[in-house]
């Protein structure tokens, strides 16, 4: 069963920029911690960024290689999950992945995923 979509994805040139999107349940959004991970060819999965229930009133989580490029954030009332990336470097080339952790636990966890979508960062 799919609960989360994302779109956004697509090919930009070094040192470009992207927004995916995350179409999710209100549910999920007002009550689990949101996550965006991603996964390059021959790669582990990775987590990228995460978002708290609070939002607005707390600060987001990043793995080291995208602290200051990406942004998360959601807008609850459009059910929508948001990653900006800014200063995209070919190594941000992955399949990205919207997920949520209702136990919003600290290490790098998820329940329910989404397909995924396709960021190609060309030199």
């Amino acid at each position: 069963q799919v609960q989360l979509v994302e779109s956004g994805g697509g090919s930009v040139q070094t040192g470009g920029s992207l927004t995916l999107s995350c179409a999710a349940p209100r549910k999920f959004l007002d009550f689990y911690c949101m996550r965006w991970f991603r996964q390059a060819p021959g790669k582990e999965r990775e987590g990228v960024a995460s978002i708290g229930i609070t939002g607005s009133g707390s600060t987001g989580r990043y793995a080291e290689s995208v602290k200051g490029r990406f942004t998360i954030s959601k807008d609850n009332d459009t059910n929508t999950l948001y990653l900006q990336m800014n200063n995209l470097k070919p190594d941000d080339t992955a399949v990205y992945y919207c997920a949520a952790d209702p136990l919003c636990r600290v290490s790098w966890s998820a329940n329910y995923w989404g397909q995924g979508t396709q960021v190609t960062v060309s030199s």
